[in-house]
């Protein structure tokens, strides 16, 4: 029965998704198209077959983080920053999949390392998480003291925390968002839940 509920649910999800992003996507692809033929059509000097290397080449630098930037290239997703922030998003499991090793020895130091890390990083979050908790349960015990709610003592203990999480990891981090990275509200809402749930999308990352 557990078994059936989920796919069920997975079938709803898969369904409700292609209903709504479906129809984006072939709009998206048109567009592509026509931009591919009026390119081809415009400069009649370009061949489709040399068009399309050069295509496929753009698309693999850029899945590498090289981007083309007048006669020179773009370089820095491995710079010490960047690669300080691959390795929070790999023990911490988002794996936002915008930046991967390419290399056998980078794909094996990765393994060992995300062998090591994940536990260390959930050890770190258990210690943070149960000093967040002092913190609550401190907040909680104040408002009983001014406010008398000795009868009500868990109820305030999980508003607080309640309270405390949304606004610490979901209200306002896409505040900053908007400002540091031009993004709307919905967008840094997003971004938040999509990391703080460890799915790690891709599609928004920091930059």
């Amino acid at each position: 029965v557990l078994l059936l509920a989920y796919m069920g649910y997975v079938g709803l999800g898969a369904g409700v998704l292609q209903a709504l992003e479906r129809p984006a996507e072939m709009r998206a692809a048109q567009h592509l198209l026509r931009q591919h033929w009026e390119l081809l059509a415009n400069h009649t000097c370009l061949q489709g077959p040399a068009l399309q290397r050069l295509i496929e080449g753009i698309i693999q630098a850029y899945k590498s983080g090289i981007t083309l930037q007048g006669n020179t290239t773009s370089l820095g997703r491995w710079d010490f920053s960047g690669s300080f922030f691959f390795s929070i998003s790999a023990i911490t499991t988002i794996g936002y999949g915008n930046l991967s090793p390419s290399t056998v020895a980078g794909r094996i130091f990765c393994v060992l390392f995300a062998l090591f890390g994940i536990p260390l990083n959930l050890v770190l979050l258990n210690e943070i998480g149960q000093l967040m908790l002092l913190g609550v349960q401190h907040c909680a015990r104040r408002l009983e003291e001014v406010f008398h709610w000795q009868r009500k003592a868990s109820l305030s203990i999980k508003a607080c925390a309640l309270i405390t999480g949304l606004l610490l990891f979901l209200l306002l981090p896409p505040l900053l968002f908007t400002d540091k990275e031009g993004w709307s509200y919905e967008e840094g809402f997003y971004y938040s839940f999509i990391t703080l749930s460890t799915i790690g999308f891709g599609d928004y990352v920091i930059g």
